[in-house]
């Protein structure tokens, strides 16, 4: 009689066992250590591989710093802006805010070359004059928005000891570059021209200096008979709403010049400063968000009200400066 076939096991999936010698038993712990058995299937597909890393900031940082340092016309190369902060890190999204110090201008032409050898750009707005020299371009291998500040190296010098060491106060935003050069990340410095001005950048906030900007800025306010206050009332008055607008914008930039110089902050610029001011002011006036925000409220729909809405931001101030130990009594408005 014909022998019947031997009983396979069973198993919930076919099943294919490594090739060579066959195993005592399939649970010899010994022998599943070298023998592996796999699930056969044809329909669950592979998975994509990852797509490749894009070039890190530090990766064009670094070819940067290389191809402008060989330039004989740049003393220093800085970077600036959220990207050098130690303290936070950036928005992915932020530009690339580089500057670069110079004894001399750099051809256009070499300046064209050096961003060809960077990767070229995915589009680029080269050699723009609005604000002062600049260079931008978007890196077609990352994305990042590069933004290339030239300075002169001895311009930039004079502004920052003027205000640091002179004590020279400016109608708004007088400690922006003081700020800039002290949380910069250099780079490339030739000669430690910038690790210099850097370090008489890392100083106390002078009280003379304190005192000045606020002597300086406060009467423009309300005080004088052409001040913004004034101007402003003389516009709503005539209709003119661009020159509303143009005038409130001077007058909130010389009131938190005011507002930073007594609380012994350096200014940060232009963008968030409600934001900054709360988060790092100990003197505030008592409503100033509302008060900022009622007051643009008022600018763009209800003029009739602009008038209140500046004395209750100036009343404000008032209080903030007089909580200040600088502030001096001829500095009120």
């Amino acid at each position: 009689a014909a022998r019947a076939a031997p009983r396979l096991p069973a198993v919930d999936a076919p099943h294919v066992v490594s090739p060579g010698r066959p195993p005592r038993r399939m649970h010899d712990r010994r022998s599943r250590a070298r023998w592996t058995i796999r699930a056969v299937s044809h329909d669950i597909p592979l998975p994509a591989p990852p797509p490749p890393a894009l070039p890190t900031v530090d990766s064009f940082l670094g070819r940067f710093q290389r191809q402008f340092a060989a330039l004989t016309e740049v003393e220093a190369i800085a970077l600036s802006g959220s990207r050098a902060r130690a303290s936070a890190p950036a928005d992915p999204a932020s530009d690339v805010d580089l500057y670069v110090f110079t004894r001399s201008d750099i051809p256009m032409a070499t300046r064209q070359r050096i961003v060809a050898q960077l990767g070229g750009a995915a589009t680029a707005q080269l050699d723009q004059r609005f604000w002062g020299l600049s260079d931008q371009w978007i890196d077609p291998a990352s994305g990042l928005h590069i933004d290339v500040n030239y300075f002169d190296a001895g311009w930039m010098q004079d502004s920052v000891v003027r205000v640091v060491e002179a004590h020279q106060a400016s109608l708004g935003y007088t400690t922006c570059f003081w700020r800039t050069i002290q949380q910069s990340r250099v780079l490339f410095d030739r000669a430690s021209w910038l690790a210099e001005l850097k370090a008489r950048c890392l100083v106390a906030y002078p009280d003379a200096l304190r005192r000045n900007i606020i002597a300086h800025n406060q009467p423009v306010l309300r005080s004088i008979y052409t001040s913004y206050a004034a101007q402003i009332a003389k516009a709503v008055t005539r209709g003119d709403r661009v020159s509303v607008n143009h005038r409130i914008a001077a007058l909130l930039a010389s009131y938190f010049d005011c507002l930073f110089a007594a609380n012994g902050v350096l200014h940060p610029g232009e963008k968030r400063l409600v934001e900054f001011a709360l988060a790092n002011c100990r003197w505030l006036p008592p409503r100033m968000a509302d008060d900022i925000e009622a007051l643009l409220h008022a600018a763009a729909a209800d003029e009739k009200t602009l008038a209140a809405r500046i004395r209750a931001l100036l009343d404000g101030l008032d209080v903030a400066l007089a909580l200040s130990p600088v502030t001096t009594a001829d500095a009120t408005s």
